[in-house]
């Protein structure tokens, strides 16, 4: 009989009830580190002491937030959305604690201690200080109680417009032409529009999806219109002129400034690139539709569809069969073998520990250091599971008092379909990829070597998080890595290269356009978070926005805007995947184009890179990495000649 353990081996988690004792258990301790942190003089145990009050409460809200989304059951995922109210309303005191506030005062305030200070503690004790801040406790009493305020009415505002971004829109059916009604689903007399159809073959059903679904909701308007002004007055409160100054503090941009001068030089380095996609699209198009050959924004996710599917033939049936689950896993331990001497073993996890059986557990060892963490792998699609792939941190690494080092725990999730009697899960190449992704962030997580869980792993600035996972997008796309693991499940025969290279370029086909869509969601971040009051309404900042950074023209009643759902976690930072994609580009050409597997170039990685977390300011680690320090042009010409035909096929196909 094995013993019965909790969720993630937490013996209080064996049953919803757990998550009270759990919360109670760490609110003890926080009690008794509060206690210390005020009587401790100040110095580097001031530090140690703060982190480790970060770490009894995040790690019950990190395994909390992971358990309120994805536990099958209703009374745990209830439990654990209780954990997470509890554990929130903590930390906003904590934020507020004046005596707390002033213990991490003194320390910084005093010079020469903090010079004695190494840069990990040091970047810790001020990145600690701003969280203060942001709460508005270096202001006067009545002023600290608007900041307080101001923060939850963000988290209600940014709750609401969220579940708002998702809400279908109901139209009654007579206003339908009735040869599309079959596109869509139906109650009573009216139809229910729940996305934009961008991928259906009918011009007519792609329209009335765009124009019915992106039609502006008086509400969730008024709901964006005071969040935005919410966030700019918490900033102009504790001390910023906008939201986005300070939402980019601490990040490679570190202004946005810097965001505006490398999203405007990347628009104009992209523009005849982009005219160019337009006009291939738009060919496409009077091809197919010949009466309406009008460019219209809900055309181009469909027309490069077709005219990528007609140029290199990447039907994914032809490529699941190389790529069963069994393979894909066994290319990332290959990879991560030979660059970092990292092997991935399953682990036979106890009763109680996983969630759901088909949850696999890997350990994470080193060929010389030991076990490094372990990953839970929720790969599989089930019944209310979350849609989106994604990385969640359950546990923290970091050095305790007794010299151990507290192993990281991390899930990654993926909607992969179940394996059946005669066919393993095979995947596609788009699935393939993100499951390259989601690895990087487990990778960054085991790695993330630092002394303070506050900075483990990828609790580090947004714009350096997606570097590691879209490096691994490259190593993805690489015949050499590919031909190590791809093969046929049933005949053990190789992925041909001709394949991948075709896969490879058909992801070229309209890239520019994508990119310059990708710009112009960026820019209006930018200028939502910025001065305000806003000169014009939301939609007209919409429309203005579009016309320039986009090119494609902006459609009367719509307000996509108010779809937008990463303005509430990307706020002035949507950005960020496109400067980590350029960080990436970078790392690839420079570090491991010329030799995927090269042993010396990963041992730099992990040691300027991944190793830090967040404990080094992202730029020093970018510029160990690629020893020189990049320029918003080396940034801009990454991401631009990522575009080109690829030189590696080309070399490749020539040999």
């Amino acid at each position: 009989m094995t013993e019965l353990k909790g969720l993630f081996g937490v013996p209080e988690l064996s049953s919803p009830e757990g998550f009270r004792i759990a919360q109670e258990n760490a609110l003890r301790k926080t009690d008794l580190l509060v206690e210390r942190a005020r009587c401790t003089p100040p110095g580097p145990q001031t530090v140690l002491i703060f982190d480790e009050l970060s770490d009894s409460l995040c790690r019950v809200a990190d395994l909390a937030d992971f358990v309120k989304i994805a536990h099958p059951e209703p009374a745990f995922r209830e439990a654990a959305e209780e954990a997470c109210r509890s554990i929130g309303t903590v930390v906003e005191k904590l934020n507020t604690n004046v005596e707390l506030y002033q213990s991490l005062q003194k320390l910084l305030a005093d010079e020469k201690l903090m010079d004695s200070l190494d840069p990990e503690t040091r970047r810790v004790a001020e990145l600690f200080m701003f969280d203060f801040e942001i709460s508005g406790i270096h202001l006067d009493k009545e002023k600290r109680k608007r900041a307080v305020d101001l923060n939850v009415k963000i988290l209600d505002l940014s709750s609401t417009f969220l579940m708002g971004t998702n809400f279908p829109t109901k139209i009654e059916k007579h206003l339908l032409p009735a040869h599309i009604h079959h596109n869509f689903v139906f109650t009573g007399d009216h139809v229910i529009i729940d996305g934009l159809h961008a991928e259906a073959p009918d011009p007519l059903v792609r329209e009335a999806a765009y124009k019915i679904f992106l039609y502006p909701n008086a509400d969730q308007l008024k709901c964006l219109e005071e969040l935005l002004s919410s966030r700019d007055l918490l900033a102009k409160l504790v001390g910023y002129s906008t939201y986005s100054h300070r939402a980019l503090q601490g990040t490679i941009a570190k202004n946005p400034e810097t965001v505006m001068e490398f999203l405007e030089k990347l628009s104009d380095k992209l523009s005849e690139r982009t005219i160019k996609d337009f006009e291939m699209i738009r060919g496409m198009k009077m091809k197919l539709n010949p009466q309406n050959s009008e460019l219209m924004p809900w055309d181009p996710p469909y027309y490069s569809g077709v005219i990528r599917a007609e140029r290199y033939n990447i039907e994914p049936s032809l490529y699941c069969p190389f790529f069963s689950l069994g393979a894909c896993m066994e290319g990332l331990n290959i990879l991560f073998n030979k660059l970092l001497g990292i092997s991935l073993y399953a682990e036979q996890p106890a009763k109680g520990e996983v969630w759901c059986e088909d949850v696999r557990k890997l350990a994470v060892v080193h060929e010389s250091e030991g076990l490094l963490g372990y990953v839970y792998c929720d790969f599989f699609q089930r019944a209310d599971k979350p849609h989106q792939d994604c990385h969640f941190t359950i546990r923290g690494g970091r050095l305790k008092e007794d010299g151990d080092y507290q192993l990281p725990v991390v899930v990654l999730m993926l909607n992969l379909p179940h394996s059946s009697r005669n066919l393993p899960t095979l995947l596609t190449p788009g699935m393939m990829e993100n499951l390259f992704h989601e690895m990087g962030h487990a990778m960054h997580s085991m790695l993330g070597r630092t002394r303070y869980q506050h900075v483990t792993g990828t609790r580090c600035p947004t714009d350096f998080a997606e570097v590691p996972s879209i490096l691994m997008e490259y190593f993805a796309n690489d015949y050499r890595v590919v031909n190590q693991f791809a093969r046929h499940y049933q005949t053990g025969q190789s992925l041909p290269k001709n394949m991948v290279s075709r896969l490879c370029e058909s992801k070229k086909v309209c890239a520019a356009a994508d990119m310059q869509l990708q710009v112009f969601y960026a820019t209006l971040d930018q200028i939502y978070h910025g001065k305000h009051p806003l000169r014009k309404s939301t939609t007209d900042i919409l429309k203005e926005t579009q016309e320039k950074f986009y090119g494609l023209p902006y459609v009367p009643n719509t307000a996509w805007q108010l779809r937008f759902s990463h303005l509430v976690g990307y706020g002035a930072k949507y950005y960020s995947y496109l400067m980590s994609r350029a960080v990436a580009s970078m790392v690839w050409k420079e570090c491991f184009l010329q030799d995927p597997f090269n042993r010396a170039a990963g041992e730099r990685y992990r040691r300027e890179m991944l190793a830090h977390g967040g404990g080094k300011e992202p730029m020093l680690m970018v510029q160990g990495m690629l020893q020189k320090c990049p320029s918003i042009d080396d940034f801009v010409s990454a991401l631009v000649s990522d575009l080109d035909l690829d030189f590696e096929t080309f070399l490749m196909d020539s040999e």
